[in-house]
């Protein structure tokens, strides 16, 4: 089975890559989801061991800011049952849940942000979701991204 890759889009201020490397084993819950199109690559594509990009968004310097690998695969989101959560949802129930989360380890901590306006700029990554489809929270990467982008570090 091919490796997927991925880029997962975090509010540094809620939960970002200084929240992932400080949480035990540097492993944590990506949760929260609600979006229907991001639901569906959690729960259907996103597989043990893929890897991701963590991208920090809505804040001053937006980009990609490290790596981590999937450690756990789609199961309920917790944050949906419990109405004193941001993410409560009260159409969903244990026996139906509507969310899921999965569990993700950091991997790397980048030296520099890759910013959004550095991926727009280079040619090989005009067709990246993230410039196409810049809002969406959970998304794909290609193997051929996911190479280029590693090599903007170097």
């Amino acid at each position: 089975m091919a490796k997927n890759y991925w880029l997962f889009k975090a509010e540094p201020h809620i939960y970002g890559i200084d929240q992932l490397a400080a949480a035990p084993n540097k492993t944590g819950r990506w949760d929260g989801i609600r979006n229907y199109q991001a639901r569906n690559f959690l729960r259907d594509q996103v597989a043990l061991n893929d890897e991701v990009f963590i991208y920090h968004s809505s804040c001053k310097n937006v980009g990609i800011v490290g790596t981590a690998k999937v450690v756990k695969t789609a199961y309920p989101d917790p944050t949906q049952f419990n109405p004193e959560s941001d993410y409560y949802d009260p159409k969903s129930t244990p026996e139906n849940p509507r969310w899921v989360s999965v569990d993700i380890k950091l991997t790397n901590v980048f030296s520099r942000l890759i910013s959004l306006a550095e991926i727009k700029a280079h040619p090989q990554l005009e067709n990246m979701v993230l410039v196409k489809q810049s809002r969406l929270s959970t998304q794909p990467v290609t193997a051929d991204e996911w190479k280029v982008i590693n090599t903007l570090l170097m």
